[in-house]
């Protein structure tokens, strides 16, 4: 059973310590941590031992395992994580409603993204019965979907997301970048939000011309967000053990900060699926010690703030 309570003075002594941890101003360290509110706005749950199973993760994976909110919140961090913003992976629709069920008593969760087919035809209609609940934020497809959409110049569906107030995630490899630019420049009202940084490989080597070029074409838009997450899945490919330190991972970092600037990157950790490559707290220090580095306004930006515009989600009483 996972325990959702922390003794208040180990809760008090680590909101202390956090700040003169992370190097941050001293203003951090007159508050207590809580008070940074850090929203994970890349997490997956699931559960296989529910009737119907799951499609994704697949049976065999050290992913297939019940990983539900309060596990999340057992998890040994850097800094307190005070929300999470879910990402649906599973493609059968009424997992959106298993996840908005899961959510209706968690303050935790503050909001949902979504996994609906804009090319389905029953698109609208799933879209209006989703987007009743206010947990509800947006959606997530594939680049190559997006490509398909863009293609065809069949954009009535995303519009339909514009028009809801919605955000639209997009998940791909190093290229998703240039197709969020062209879709922001046709859909300027629409929020996109764009995942992982573009699963770009990141190694010792300078970040690649083309996936550079790329970033700082979406971050031209002003409605385009990008979430600095999987960063370690990335360092970890050809059963590469990923490095820890921040100074591996910094060149790729400032070329997504420098380009979407303090208003417009949002943290986000892709647990558990992060799991395979480095523990939660690894790869939120990585992360908060660059924040830190940009200073206490962007780190309060990057930690919530900015999600909160590309998301609007859901202030939840009781949440902490």
């Amino acid at each position: 059973m996972i325990t959702e309570t922390v003794d208040r003075r180990t809760w008090m002594a680590s909101s202390i310590a956090g700040p003169i941890a992370l190097g941050l101003r001293p203003v951090f360290a007159a508050e207590p941590a809580a008070d940074l509110d850090i929203i994970d706005c890349h997490t997956h749950f699931y559960d296989p031992t529910r009737p119907e199973g799951i499609p994704w993760p697949s049976k065999g994976s050290p992913l297939y395992r019940t990983v539900l909110p309060g596990h999340l919140r057992a998890l040994k961090t850097y800094r307190p994580v005070t929300g999470t913003v879910i990402v649906e992976a599973s493609p059968r629709l009424e997992d959106n409603a298993w996840l908005l069920e899961l959510a209706k008593d968690d303050p935790f969760v503050v909001g949902i993204v979504g996994n609906l087919n804009p090319a389905d035809p029953n698109f609208t209609q799933y879209v209006n019965r989703f987007a009743a609940d206010p947990l509800f934020r947006g959606i997530r497809i594939s680049v190559k979907l997006l490509q398909n959409l863009l293609e065809r110049s069949d954009l009535s569906a995303l519009k339909l997301l514009a028009k809801r107030d919605l955000a639209l995630d997009v998940n791909g490899g190093p290229e998703t970048s240039a197709v969020v630019a062209e879709l922001a420049l046709r859909l300027p009202t629409l929020r996109i939000v764009q995942n992982h940084i573009g699963n770009v490989k990141i190694t010792k080597e300078a970040p690649p011309p083309d996936w550079s070029e790329g970033i700082r074409a979406a971050a031209g838009h002003p409605n385009v967000f990008c979430k600095i997450s999987a960063l370690v899945e990335a360092a970890a490919r050809d059963r590469q053990k990923p490095p820890t330190d921040l100074g591996f991972y910094k060149p790729y970092i400032d070329v997504v900060w420098d380009a979407f600037g303090d208003d417009r990157v949002i943290y986000g950790s892709n647990w558990p699926v992060s799991d395979r490559a480095a523990s939660y707290e690894t790869l939120q220090r990585i992360v908060m010690e660059y924040a830190a580095e940009r200073g206490t306004d962007a780190t309060t930006k990057f930690c919530s703030l900015n999600a909160k515009r590309a998301y609007k989600w859901i202030e939840r009483p009781d949440r902490r």
